[in-house]
């Protein structure tokens, strides 16, 4: 029987040191910030053509509950066929989510051998990638664990390190010890050694290999992720691990939880092996990381969206709605997004994740979700507001509607300005056009749907005593959602 490779993709993360264009509610993994796909669509599509005798299966991913439609979303525009998803009620880290993703893989019969992949990352050099895995996926065969291992070229401070031995068998390494990331100076030294590599957080093992050094190692995690899985439902796609179970698991990585024991443990009969990748990999971690992997002009400045400077050097320019200018600028990034700009210090880039723990610590919604926000059916983008109205843009996708709600304390009226537009109001339900209007009095029942092929987009204006997102009363819902409750549309 032919091993098969599964792509286990690890959705979490809220990769805060990019904000403002990383939020909870819309992290970095669902932006294109490398290309023309977002980075969880060029990890789902990154084994494509993998070639030599590695079956490839559909991937599983791991996300968290509130991301479930965006990955289904981004999954379909990538054209990703029969992929399953494993939806977290709760973040509890590396370890728990690879656990419940080898639980489902052995569910039914099968033992692949998985590889567990950041949703996050960048890989430039793809065939370089493939023939790693390669390497990795031989040894996973023979029971081993194995992890990628980045070929540094500079002392970096912002990676944890794997020291490894010098006996290569099958293109793997011995692992011998997991370091912390160091300061300038042990940096230094690793790099002159030449046997120290960056920890990609990349793991190849086959699922019952990582059950087996769970139970030995983990069994706390082992158990509530088991009886999580057994008390799984399973909706479309999506598998629900039991809530309570799982929130009962113990947070821990992959690396703490296993890697780093196996070295120490010789007689569970499991290696713990390092392939060396030189792949141009990096986990875009922060802004000087997201410029490093970007285009440069002349003068080494990398711009991104509707950006102009002038005798700037070194910096990056990201522009998501307004024109962003810089003028004789060195070693700066400067980020905008509609309701937030980010002037950074190159050097200091690691530092933006206080910014966003000062937002969480004021209350700040900002540190959380943007302006606009996406919804399973499309998304809307608060415009404007003041006191008692609120403009929205809203855009529904073909086929896609709202859930049947009313609201308690404001009224709605409704410009179509591309698209039909199929609505319920009260007893009555409309067809409206382009230009055509409605308006929803207070305590109506209604529902707005997009029968068209293409999306469907109108201005909401929202007029009343109170206009927060939680005034709502759900009736109905396409897609799983709790009705009768307070919830957003």
């Amino acid at each position: 029987m032919t091993d098969q490779l599964l792509p286990v993709i690890l959705c979490g993360g809220s990769g805060t040191r990019l904000w403002p264009l990383s939020r909870e509610t819309y992290p970095k993994q669902f932006h294109a910030l490398a290309g023309d796909s977002s980075m969880l669509q060029d990890t789902a599509t990154r084994l494509q053509g993998i070639s030599g005798d590695v079956a490839l299966a559909a991937p599983l991913l791991v996300c968290n509950i509130e991301h479930r439609f965006l990955v289904a979303t981004q999954l379909q525009q990538a054209h990703i066929e029969n992929a399953k998803i494993l939806l977290e009620p709760t973040g509890r880290n590396t370890a728990p989510a690879l656990t419940i993703a080898a639980l489902q893989a052995v569910s039914a019969g099968a033992d692949p051998i998985m590889l567990a992949m950041p949703a996050d990352h960048v890989i430039a050099d793809r065939k370089a990638f493939h023939e790693s895995v390669q390497v990795a996926f031989n040894a996973a065969r023979s029971g081993q664990m194995v992890t990628f291992g980045i070929v540094a070229d500079r002392p970096e401070t912002g990676y944890g390190y794997i020291q490894h031995g010098t006996i290569e068998q099958g293109g793997t390494f011995e692992v011998q010890s997991f370091v912390e990331k160091p300061d300038l100076e042990r940096a230094q030294g690793y790099l002159a050694a030449g046997n120290y590599l960056w920890n990609s957080g990349l793991f190849v093992v086959r699922a019952s290999v990582w059950l087996t050094a769970m139970k030995a190692f983990r069994p706390d995690i082992f158990g509530a992720c088991e009886r999580a899985m057994n008390g799984a439902q399973h909706d479309m796609d999506f598998v629900r691990p039991e809530a309570t179970a799982f929130g009962a698991s113990p947070s821990d990585s992959i690396d703490y939880a296993v890697m780093e024991r196996l070295p120490k443990t010789p007689g569970l009969g499991i290696q713990a092996r390092v392939v060396p990748l030189k792949a141009g990999w990096s986990d875009v971690g922060a802004w000087d990381a997201l410029w490093a992997v970007r285009e440069h002009d002349a003068d080494g400045n990398a711009i991104i969206g509707n950006a102009v400077q002038h005798g700037c050097t070194n910096s990056l320019f990201l522009s998501s709605s307004r024109l962003v200018t810089g003028v004789g600028l060195d070693n700066i990034a400067v980020v905008e997004t509609p309701d937030a700009i980010l002037v950074v210090d190159m050097r200091r880039t690691q530092d933006v994740k206080k910014i966003v723990a000062h937002l969480q610590t004021y209350g700040q919604a900002l540190a959380h979700s943007h302006r606009k926000v996406h919804r399973p059916w499309g998304w809307y983008d608060s415009i404007d507001y003041g006191e008692r109205f609120q403009v929205k843009r809203i855009v529904v996708n073909p086929g896609a509607s709202l859930s049947l709600q009313m609201h308690h304390h404001r009224a709605e009226h409704w410009v179509v300005v591309k698209g039909t537009a199929e609505v319920t109001n009260g007893d009555q339900v409309l067809l409206l056009g382009e230009n055509e209007s409605t308006f929803i009095p207070l305590g109506h029942v209604h529902r707005l749907r997009n029968p068209g092929k293409l999306p469907l987009e109108i201005v909401e204006v929202q007029s009343g005593s109170y206009l927060g997102e939680d005034d709502i009363v759900r009736f109905e819902d396409t897609y799983g959602r709790v009705v009768t409750t307070t919830a957003g549309a």
